[in-house]
């Protein structure tokens, strides 16, 4: 499947359980026309991650996650020789190694013998893909989400650089490997860490923020079908409220989420003073942040 329009991305986005705005409609469409990645910031919680799902099962493609970190390196997400399967062969076949350097006279004949035979222990027998890689070889055209960019070193993004721009990747034993089919590349970052202008040109960019009282109504419906519209109110009022506090961690839309499960749960019919109080931790995830909400909960609530 191909989106025809903005209007195409709406309704399929919709279907898939994600509303979304007409900005954010723009611009997928833009980037699965133009095939540039999409990076797309924004406060932990907002629905950047839940994007990317919503874009493949819309696509009707396969969703391959790479969640980065620090430390992250090529091994981890593009490729590892197995060496231990490499060597359980080199056990099995050693009579054959044998056979190979039997009539060598010098120990530099018998070296090159065995190095004409290298490429039977660097093949793609003994390759462990990892996303990357598996994005770029699949036979079908996939999403890839490079979740959370910004928690990797700028080695790492640098390294990203080559794949973003010509979506194909250098393996030394191998050679060169070009995308079968160009995935629809989504980017996500928190802001952990500010990104390489390098990279954003690579990019179109989209930022996420906090929804409106409106806009995060209908994704509790949504989300939370059944639940009573009073409560959907009172509980959406009282989240945009402690949001406008000074809090370590400001709740996202998560944990709005959680929030209305948690209360179904309970069997709650009405936000009171008292059931939010018990039900804090729910959205506040620091002692003091839950300290301070307690302290003003009469006006929230």
């Amino acid at each position: 499947m191909k989106f025809t329009s903005v209007e195409d991305v709406q309704k399929g986005l919709s279907e898939a359980n994600y509303i979304a705005s007409r900005e954010i409609a723009t611009i997928v469409f833009l980037s699965a026309a133009t095939q540039k990645p999409l990076l797309v910031e924004g406060p932990a919680g907002v629905g950047k991650t839940e994007l990317a799902k919503a874009i493949a099962k819309t696509l009707g493609r396969d969703l391959i996650r790479l969640q980065c970190y620090e430390g992250l390196d090529e091994a981890k997400s593009l490729y590892e020789w197995e060496y231990a399967k490499q060597l359980l062969y080199t056990q099995i076949v050693k009579e054959k190694i044998h056979d190979v350097i039997s009539e060598s006279h010098t120990l530099s004949e018998a070296v090159d013998k065995i190095a004409e035979q290298e490429d039977a222990f660097f093949s793609e027998r003994f390759i462990q893909t990892r996303p990357l890689l598996q994005a770029i070889s699949s036979p079908e055209p996939v999403v890839l989400l490079i979740d959370e960019v910004d928690k990797s070193d700028p080695e790492f993004e640098a390294f990203l650089l080559e794949l973003l721009s010509d979506f194909q990747v250098s393996i030394p034993e191998l050679g060169t490997r070009k995308a079968v089919h160009i995935p629809f590349v989504v980017l996500t970052s928190n802001n952990y860490r500010d990104i390489s202008d390098a990279l954003k040109r690579r990019c179109l960019y989209l930022y996420i923020d906090y929804p409106d009282q409106e806009l995060e109504t209908r994704i509790v419906k949504m989300k939370v079908p059944g639940i009573q519209e009073t409560l959907v109110q009172k509980l959406v009022h009282a989240i945009v409220k402690i949001r406008n506090m000074d809090l370590k961690k400001k709740p996202s839309i998560s944990e709005t989420l959680d929030w209305a499960r948690s209360l179904i749960a309970l069997q709650v019919q009405d936000l009171t003073p008292e059931v939010a109080i018990d039900t804090l931790n729910v959205i506040c995830k620091y002692r003091a942040d839950t300290e301070l909400v307690k302290q003003s909960i009469a006006k929230i609530v």
